[in-house]
């Protein structure tokens, strides 16, 4: 058989997640991947290494201020899925800290026969003490939520309890929460890509048949969603959301008059509320008030004026990203609001006070330069926060800094878990297709030869304006840079390093761009005498799983190695496949618009595989678990290589969702099947095989 057309599909069976017929071929399929992966003489040593990563007591156990104490979760060998546990910044401090155990995820498990895997909670503010607990059957992105006392630590005796679900909570007080969920259990309150539809208020005592609906979307959205809104000084703010596409949203505002419109670009993101404004973020140009704002920028927009006239606002600017800035992430203190970015894809953090008359002032802050910067956690009730700082070669550190002073100290750096000794990190740039300037970060030794030996492995994303950014992979160093690869991360269009204008430059028919962002990378790669076709790799999971999919099967010269990790591959029924309808705004309306057919039709990886191609031999990973991006991707990937006589490795885990897997040992299996292969493909087989 040649390509598949757009109606032809002969395994969608494999789309029955858990079907008797699906579970035994995913089992057959398995078996031939594990018994040759694990039976490499050098699987075990990668297995342990990566156990010992996974479970290692070094490790920083990351804390987030709570009513002045510090909580953290976590895992290790006798751990597996977990301990919820506090203790003090002094103690924190001391290098030693006592902790105490709030709730212990793997002796819950046991005595309630749940595989469960703890996904956060959501604590009622300002006391934080009664909080809705997120806990998910084997990884899944649905979850059972449950209302648990820290106080008492325990769950509260006939309190909030919410089935498993896509489920969206937020206290309105200590009597009742607004909750979206899949109320009636039929999928009628939920949209298309299985979100919640419909915002109904709960109230204490009351059943889930009896909740009183405050807001509904439309079948079409991604999902609706209610949000009560504090600050510092006990404001609060109702907001309302429709995700009309993955980036176009409509929001409503509870008012005294009722539930208005409120005039956002929908190409915005309301973050918060603090010192009585709203905190946005813009993802297009806005003209508000007779004054432009450039996209990318952070807004905010004074309640009062809000609630009384929420159809005409005047917004006043934060900031604004300079030509070669982004923004990642915002947080508040007590009276500062911290913005997390990039500058030419290096980490920043700026902090900045409220004045009198509804400006901001920018305030300096002590922190590493060069470095990836990430806002842990900040403290509402002083102006500490946490940072994370880390980079390819520099083991993470925590630091404590104080967005009043400016001042920071480090109180944590991890051991390094590999050795760097000789290794160096450059950044470059390749040139695509239409003369675009593509950065790239390459980690490798310094001594290289520079005549195409070196195994490499180019790791990539460029998807829903997420930012790749160098960061301390234990697992990457452990398993493959002291095995003598090389590791590069790509920094295509589609991810967020440049802003929005970077991402939005490939949507929907526009994305082959992206996918010769990646190609100029390898090409670039090859041509510096680096690498070659027989010992570079690719790797990327999710979007990025698509993209080494394309690669694959647009580039097969490339590449001798392709990991496609928990992937997206069927572009033609996306929108009918897990959360694939709720992503169309970032490829395109297939079912609706003949143009994004006939671009999908050619690129999509599972319609675009030829017989008597030599393709690449690939590693397709998922899990049954995955309600995300659904293992049915893989499978008929997979499945579809069978039937063309192609050869392919494939291991899906029965747990974790969309991650490599639920607890470390799952976790520590993956990667070292992960490096295995990439060893065995780019670096040739293991001496006495």
């Amino acid at each position: 058989m040649s390509t598949l057309n757009a109606t032809q599909d002969p395994y969608v069976w494999l789309e029955e997640t858990t079907s008797d017929r699906a579970l035994a071929w995913v089992e057959e399929t398995n078996a031939p991947t594990l018994a040759t992966l694990k039976g490499d003489p050098r699987y075990q040593t990668l297995y342990d290494e990566a156990f010992a990563i996974a479970s290692s007591q070094d490790r920083i156990a990351w804390p987030s201020f709570r009513k002045g104490e510090l909580y953290n979760f976590w895992t290790d060998a006798q751990n597996l899925r977990g301990l919820w546990r506090k203790t003090t910044l002094d103690s924190y401090r001391s290098g030693k800290p006592e902790w105490t155990t709030i709730l212990d995820i793997d002796a819950l498990g046991n005595a309630e026969g749940k595989s469960w895997v703890y996904k956060g909670v959501n604590c009622l503010e300002p006391e934080e003490r009664l909080c809705m607990l997120s806990l998910s059957d084997g990884g899944k992105d649905a979850v059972t939520v449950r209302e648990f006392d820290i106080a008492t630590r325990s769950f509260v005796d006939g309190g909030f309890m919410i089935p498993e679900g896509k489920n969206q909570i937020s206290w309105e007080d200590a009597d009742s929460l607004l909750v979206g969920t899949d109320f009636a259990g039929d999928g009628s309150d939920l949209t298309e890509s299985g979100y919640p539809m419909v915002v109904k208020r709960l109230k204490r005592g009351q059943a889930m048949a009896d909740a009183t609906e405050v807001f509904r979307g439309e079948k079409s959205d991604v999902a609706a969603a209610g949000s009560v809104m504090r600050d510092h000084e006990g404001h609060t703010l109702t907001v309302f959301s429709r995700a009309i596409d993955f980036f176009h949203t409509t929001y409503h505002v509870e008012t005294p008059r009722g539930l208005l419109p409120l005039a956002l670009p929908q190409q915005s993101e309301v973050r918060g509320l603090m010192a009585n404004r709203l905190i946005m973020k813009l993802s297009e140009d806005w003209t508000a008030n007779g004054t432009a704002f450039p996209s990318g920028s952070v807004l905010s927009i004074d309640r009062e004026a809000l609630l009384a006239d929420p159809a005409n606002l005047k917004p006043t600017l934060v900031w604004q990203p300079g030509p070669s800035q982004a923004y990642e992430a915002m947080a508040s203190t007590r009276d500062r609001l911290l913005i997390s970015g990039l500058d030419n894809v290096r980490g920043k953090i700026w902090a900045f006070a409220p004045k009198a008359d509804g400006g901001w002032t920018q305030q300096a802050i002590d922190l590493p330069d060069n470095q990836t910067l990430s806002l842990i956690s900040a403290d509402e009730d002083s102006n500490r926060f946490f940072i994370s700082a880390a980079g390819f070669l520099n083991p993470n550190q925590l630091i404590l800094a104080d967005a009043e002073t400016g001042k920071s100290e480090v109180l944590r750096t991890m051991p390094a878990m590999f050795d760097s000794t000789g290794l160096v990190v450059e950044q470059k740039f390749a040139t695509s297709s239409d003369g675009t300037k593509i950065p790239y970060f390459l980690v490798h030794r310094e001594d290289v030869p520079m005549n195409g030996t070196t195994p490499t492995i180019l790791y990539g994303y460029g998807g829903f304006e997420v930012s790749m950014t160098p960061s301390y992979s234990a697992q990457a160093g452990k398993l493959w840079l002291e095995n003598g690869g090389a590791w590069v991360l790509a920094n295509i269009r589609g991810g967020g390093e440049f802003g929005p204008a970077w991402h939005q430059s490939v949507l929907g028919t526009k994305r082959q761009l992206a996918f010769d962002d990646f190609a100029a990378v390898g090409e670039d790669l090859i041509a510096s005498g680096l690498t070659s076709p027989k010992h570079l790799g690719i790797m990327g999971g999710s979007n990025g799983g698509l993209l080494t999919g394309v690669e694959m099967t647009q580039r097969p010269d490339l590449w001798n190695a392709v990991s496609i990790q928990v992937p997206l591959l069927d572009m033609i029924r996306l929108s009918k496949i897990g959360a694939g309808a709720s992503w169309q705004g970032e490829y395109g309306f297939v079912n609706e618009d003949p143009d994004a057919m006939a671009f999908w039709l050619e690129r999509s990886p599972y319609h675009a595989l030829k017989p008597g191609v030599d393709y690449p031999v690939p590693f397709i990973t998922t899990s049954t678990a995955d309600d995300r991006t659904h293992p049915s991707h893989a499978r008929k990937f997979a499945a579809r290589m069978a039937e063309l006589n192609l050869p392919f490795y494939y291991f899906e885990n029965t747990e974790g969702g969309h991650a490599a897997g639920a607890d470390p040992k799952q976790d520590a299996q993956y990667w070292a099947l992960q490096y295995t292969y990439m060893l065995r493909q780019l670096k040739g087989a293991a001496e006495g095989e």
